[in-house]
């Protein structure tokens, strides 16, 4: 059936579409927003619908991708849950939370999915499409695929690839990853699948993570070319790329040897870990060094221990219990150990969690309540109704600063009375964090701010704690701000692209 449903713009929308998943759509929909900006345009990132648990929370409280929030600083432009009005948050059992513009929805089996969402997907596409263009009459959209654009049996009913680009008459770019071997493959195989009408939209063909000299495919560009009458726009050269990974099956980038590190940090690995954009501020420092912490092992050689945010935060403190990763953080907190967790993190470092709703995936629905590893003096409840906000407040520890962030929690964690005199609050503001200093050496700290290393003078006081127990001397804040740094990642990514990519046929 021919597809009719168009709508069209000012200016042509571009989408990237890959191969595959992980071939680099998101990086290289950041460098197109921001190559179109300094070519003076009003470039808009969109991805109708993305599946990830990195999250960020934008003004109005809305959730959306955090790799759509980078595309939007690429762009200069504030992040909107407007450019992912789907979020598919993926918890376990092959089930998802389903965000629209912003706001939870729903759980949908990935059986039912297709069946009872994707009209109702659709039509929200759509709708956060006028909205931006409403407020954004001269914008140019600059979309990201999800996956393979020609997964046959999910084709029909796929409202992230051919359908938006179809509905835009998009520019569309064909991304293929030649690290993983049988580009010709991928690239001939993805066109073959697509009908006339899809495959007049492809206009160009960008390779992507070349190693070695990129002369020697000369031959096999000229053979794409011929083969498919699509101009080859570039090919890239392997790039170390910095930024935030969207998928939890990336992060062992986090992962680095570092020369001058002089902290080593290790993160619990939960088996639905979220947010864990909050350490690459930590990644970029180079006096620390990260590690994944997956199974059972002796903490003592880490300077500090972090529990990260949870998308199923009591399965997760199931997970530490039944490995004895949980018995390791308490032997760790006896000695000189430092901790730190996140959301989630914070949580499980309490003393007790309720879920009298069962919203968190307890196993026993009879039981509605499971012991913390009780480091901290807390009680935790899960609500209904999440809490999602940016949060601007006053630090009172570890030192006295403004620092922002967001929250994305169902739990509300409220300090036990009996106890209070062992905590105290590391804001102004209630609720955001608390710590306890303990009588030795080391700090328990949790928060329910999602991006508190993003604070540079908070994070570099709060680093310089522990490097003071070492004996280390203090970091200089002046030369730490990580907002800097991503918009270098950001421009150095763009100089890239436009080094080996020619998008001149991409700008009409």
């Amino acid at each position: 059936m021919k597809f009719t449903e168009k709508f069209k713009t000012k200016k042509r929308s571009i989408m990237v579409l890959g191969t595959s998943s992980g071939v680099g759509k998101s990086i290289i929909v950041t460098a197109l927003c921001r190559i179109f900006k300094d070519l003076g345009e009003e470039p808009i990132p969109f991805k109708a619908q993305n599946m990830s648990n990195n999250a960020w929370v934008d003004f109005n409280g809305g959730e959306m991708a955090y790799s759509q929030a980078i595309q939007a600083f690429a762009a200069k432009l504030i992040p909107s849950s407007k450019m992912n009005p789907i979020l598919l948050k993926p918890q376990g059992d092959a089930t998802s939370e389903v965000i629209h513009l912003g706001k939870s929805v729903g759980i949908s089996t990935a059986r039912n999915y297709y069946e009872n969402w994707f009209e109702p997907g659709w039509n929200l596409t759509k709708q956060a499409i006028k909205k931006i263009i409403d407020e954004n009459p001269n914008y140019r959209l600059i979309i990201e695929g999800a996956g393979s654009p020609v997964e046959m049996n999910l084709k029909h009913r796929d409202i992230t690839n051919l359908k938006v680009a179809k509905y835009l008459e998009a520019d569309c770019i064909l991304v293929a990853d030649i690290e993983r071997g049988g580009v010709f493959a991928q690239i001939i195989g993805t066109l073959e699948l697509m009908t006339p009408e899809e495959k007049r939209l492809i206009k160009g063909i960008i390779i992507n993570r070349f190693r070695g000299d990129i002369s020697l495919f000369n031959e096999g560009k000229k053979w794409l070319e011929n083969k498919t009458k699509i101009p080859i726009l570039g090919i890239l050269p392997f790039l170390n790329d910095e930024l935030p990974k969207e998928d939890s099956l990336d992060l062992n980038h986090l992962e680095k040897y570092k020369k001058e590190s002089d902290l080593k940090v290790g993160i619990i690995k939960f088996p639905s870990i979220s947010n864990f954009s909050d350490f690459d501020p930590l990644e970029q420092e180079d006096t620390i060094e990260l590690k994944w912490i997956k199974r059972s092992q002796r903490l003592d050689k880490f300077d500090l221990i972090i529990l990260p945010g949870s998308k199923q935060t009591i399965k997760d403190l199931e997970f530490i219990n039944s490995t004895g990763i949980s018995r390791n953080i308490e032997e760790y907190a006896n000695l000189k150990g430092n901790i730190f967790g996140i959301c989630g993190g914070l949580q499980m470092l309490g003393e007790k969690l309720e879920d009298p709703f069962s919203n968190q995936g307890i196993v026993n629905h009879k039981i509605k309540s499971i012991k913390g590893i009780g480091l901290l003096p807390l009680s935790t409840k899960f609500k209904k109704r999440k809490k999602t906000r940016q949060v601007t407040c006053n630090a009172l520890w570890p030192c006295q600063t403004i620092i922002n962030g967001f929250e994305i929690h169902n739990g509300i964690s409220e300090i036990i009375c009996e106890k209070s005199h062992k905590i105290l609050s590391i804001a102004k503001e209630e609720n955001i964090g608390w710590y306890y200093k303990k009588v030795k050496r080391g700090t328990i700290v949790g928060t329910y701010l999602h991006g508190i290393f993003e604070n540079d003078i908070w994070m570099t006081s709060y680093i310089n704690l522990i490097r003071k127990e070492k004996g280390l001397p203090k970091l200089d804040k002046i030369k730490k701000n990580y907002k800097i740094k991503r918009e270098s990642i950001i421009i150095k990514l763009a100089l890239h692209f436009s080094k080996y990519v020619n998008i001149s046929i991409l700008i009409n």
